[in-house]
């Protein structure tokens, strides 16, 4: 059940090789893909280069990852899946979405950024020992868009 899942939870251990956290398995890319609230975002070039997933509850949408292979960096992947799930997350009702990043990934940094997130809080040394483990909680109010 998990074989289409397999692309993605390759893509995640390339994505995060050198980030620390454990990547993510095809069987729990897709569990919570599947579950109520799952917005599942893939794009669609073959191979994939990446995918974001997020869950949606009541009115609050929380970005779980975003993942882009290494190679497909600075292509405009990340930032395709990150509007795809902000659309989504509208247009399941959420107002506001969330997400945490390492204070020290500046890539990722910029295009939450760019797409109007903000920092709230800081998880100090959440991700690891030292300023650059910690994790940022960035939030983003989102407009309705019921047409999506």
């Amino acid at each position: 059940m998990t074989a289409p899942y397999d692309a993605l939870a390759a893509v995640h251990a390339a994505a995060f090789a050198s980030a620390g956290p454990r990547p993510w398995s095809a069987a729990e890319i897709a569990n919570l893909a599947a579950a109520r609230g799952g917005v599942l975002a893939v794009d669609a070039a073959s191979p994939v280069r990446g995918f974001a997933l997020a869950r949606v509850a009541a009115d609050e949408a929380e970005l779980l990852t975003l993942a882009v292979s290494p190679t497909a960096r600075r292509r405009g992947v990340g930032a395709a899946l990150l509007d795809a799930v902000i659309g989504r997350s509208a247009a399941a009702g959420a107002t506001r979405l969330t997400l945490e990043v390492g204070a020290g990934n500046e890539a990722a940094l910029a295009l939450y950024r760019r797409a109007g997130f903000a920092e709230v809080g800081r998880r100090s040394g959440y991700l690891a020992a030292g300023p650059d483990g910690d994790a940022l909680i960035m939030l983003l109010v989102l407009e309705p868009n019921p047409s999506i």
